[in-house]
């Protein structure tokens, strides 16, 4: 049998990092858990926060792509007589940089000057942009002024490092409070108001202007901006709720479920039954079921002898359970909680009685949510329907933007609400107007959102300076000598983030649920990391082909084979002419095969080389930032 191998090509170790890869703005997750793992706190907090000025909250909200990649989570376990059980899971990286961004306390950091000394040499991106600053790799913007509409997660990345390139930033937002969404949609039980704010004065001490309770369209027109701002950047992201067009969907208590979550955050009064049905699987539903479930609790304690004694809050979803969009710790948490989950229905009709008010919601069998490529194309099955009573409606079914405010500004739009945008360079059919977050790139994940806001930066400088912003970067392989790793390491299990009983967790709005690692449990879980930046390094030359790195191999990811076994694509035909000249016979020569998802970095096959052809070598790089 011939085998499938790949090539390395340039920037491959770069790639071996896959946590980091992952993550929308590049942070090195690597970094700081392995800094957690031998107690270095400060800079694990300092590598966190480099590439995002929303480092803390991430730690608590993110959907950490970082983790999906998590090279741990794809390495096999066995039993006792080698057999193969189940994968591994990834590392916590969110919860560890929750951990150690709850050490920090950005807040005390009033200035630029008292941030800039705290950055550490080797934290990515945002720190290289100051680096790359102080030492004149790029000249800083002249203190131009820039509008940002909308201070979301997406406006305040682009103000955090327009500061940094020089510009004056003015943000302008609807709410009365900053944020955005962070405040207004994220339920205060994951998200404490105390880590917004400490994150938002870290941006205004950089120099940025936050104008909150602006409503552009009324009390600012947006020609005004455009002409008193050097450029302009929409950040306004998807807060409307979308309806479905039900029969009987407009009328009393039928709400929006981030409607709802808004008006919770801004402690305004909603006419919320006891019977509630939630329509939608994603994480919204079960954000807005939850903070339902909280409210109950809160009215009952107030006013526990007016009300009846039973409630429900059920949430109802197309998908079935393995499909649900929504996180596996919201659906477990969720059912922790009380709430009914039915899966596998999509609504027909909201029922209203004589007086007016929801009865009930009538639900058809959805036999298939997705086709074969995975499209959304829902199959019901009429015949089988259910109604499930309730006194309250909330969609949590998607969400679109408000943009009424470009009515007459000339902007194009691909579909009403959506404007065109390049999506290298985030600009509209307008110049000198950009768009990010939800509106570049539809919605997605917080960290998403702050990578578009920051890439939105980098498209400002350039128009306003006529200088293009490039980050480049420098790589090296440094051998480290008597590398060993924690002992046990390679069979440790995920360590649990600790979260509050379910009845403790619904005293109140803002009660935790999370309550997050102590450092003793952080270090173990941290020890996890197989640290996928260090790799075994092979010298042909010195190797003597006996085999003993994949004899002592303990997840098998080293193999000898002869190259007639490799499959000759051109890749593998031109390297092995060039090694080895184009007479040889592939026979009669050797490969070693490395499976990078199984090799847990224990330097076992160093140690056993009787040679030393293999040593263990720390692939680093650095980041900074230059004009062209």
């Amino acid at each position: 049998m011939q085998l499938k191998v790949e090539i390395p090509a340039n920037g491959y170790h770069q790639g071996l990092i896959s946590c980091q890869r992952a993550c929308p703005v590049h942070t090195d997750a690597r970094g700081y858990v392995r800094a957690i793992a031998e107690g270095r706190f400060e800079e694990a907090y300092l590598i966190a926060r480099g590439p995002n000025p929303f480092a803390s909250i991430c730690g608590r909200i993110c959907g950490a792509p970082c983790e999906v990649a998590c090279r741990r989570g794809k390495v096999p376990r066995v039993d006792d007589d080698g057999r193969f059980v189940a994968v591994d899971r990834p590392i916590a990286i969110r919860a560890l940089k929750r951990f150690v961004c709850d050490l920090a306390d950005p807040v005390k950091l009033d200035s630029l000057q008292s941030y800039v000394p705290q950055v550490a040499a080797d934290a990515e991106e945002m720190a290289a942009l100051i680096q790359s600053s102080l030492q004149g790799r790029f000249e800083k913007a002249g203190g131009q002024p820039v509008a940002i509409i909308g201070a979301g997660p997406a406006g305040l990345s682009a103000a955090h490092d327009l500061a940094l390139m020089g510009f004056r930033p003015v943000v302008f937002e609807l709410e009365p409070v900053a944020a955005g969404m962070l405040t207004v949609g994220v339920p205060a039980y994951r998200l404490p108001r105390e880590v917004i704010e400490r994150e938002v004065a870290v941006i205004q001490a950089l120099g940025v202007e936050i104008r909150c309770g602006v409503t552009v369209g009324q009390d600012v027109s947006f020609a005004d901006l455009r002409r008193d701002f050097a450029a302009v950047i929409i950040a306004v992201g998807a807060k409307a709720s979308r309806g479905l067009g039900l029969p009987g969907e407009n009328g009393p208590r039928v709400f929006g479920g981030v409607d709802l979550l808004r008006a919770v955050s801004l402690g305004k009064p909603v006419d919320i039954g006891r019977d509630v049905v939630v329509i939608g699987g994603g994480n919204v539903a079960y954000d807005v079921a939850r903070t339902v479930v909280r409210q109950i609790a809160l009215d009952t304690a107030r006013t526990a002898a007016r009300l009846r004694s039973t409630s429900a809050v059920r949430l109802v979803s197309l998908e079935s359970l393995e499909e649900m969009p929504a996180d596996t710790v919201e659906i477990i948490e969720g059912d922790e909680e009380g709430i009914e989950r039915l899966n596998g229905w999509g609504p027909v009709e909201i029922q209203r009685g004589p007086d007016g008010m929801p009865g009930g919601v009538l639900f058809q069998r959805c036999r298939r949510v997705y086709d074969d490529q995975r499209r959304f194309a829902p199959v019901f099955d009429d015949t089988d329907r259910v109604s499930v009573p309730c006194d309250t409606v909330l969609l949590a079914v998607g969400q679109s933007p408000n943009v009424s405010f470009l009515d007459g500004a000339g902007i194009e739009f691909f579909r009403p609400g959506w404007p065109k945008v390049d999506p290298a360079t985030l600009s509209t059919t307008e110049s000198g107007v950009f768009v990010a977050g939800d509106l570049a790139h539809g919605t997605r994940l917080l960290i998403d959102a702050v990578a578009s806001g920051k890439a939105a930066a980098r498209s400002v400088y350039q128009y306003i300076t006529g200088r293009e912003l490039h980050a480049a970067s420098t790589h090296a392989h440094l051998v480290l000598d008597n590398y060993r790793r924690e002992r046990g390491y390679e069979s440790l299990r995920r360590v649990p983030v600790p979260a509050a009983e379910p009845g403790e967790r619904l005293a109140g709005m803002d009660h935790p649920v999370e309550i997050g690692y102590s450092a003793e449990e952080a270090m173990r879980e941290a020890s996890r990391c197989l640290d996928c930046g260090v790799t075994p390094v092979f010298d042909g030359l010195r190797c003597v082909l006996c085999g003993g790195c994949a004899d002592v191999c303990p997840t098998q990811c080293l193999k000898l084979v002869s190259l007639d076994r490799l499959l000759p694509d051109a890749p593998i035909a031109e390297a092995i002419g060039r090694l080895l000249g184009p007479e040889a016979a592939p026979e009669e020569n050797t490969a070693i095969l490395k499976d990078e998802d199984r090799c847990i970095r224990c330097a076992l096959c160093a140690m056993r080389c009787p040679v030393d052809a293999i040593s263990m070598e720390r692939v680093t790089f650095h980041t900074f930032w230059r004009t062209v």
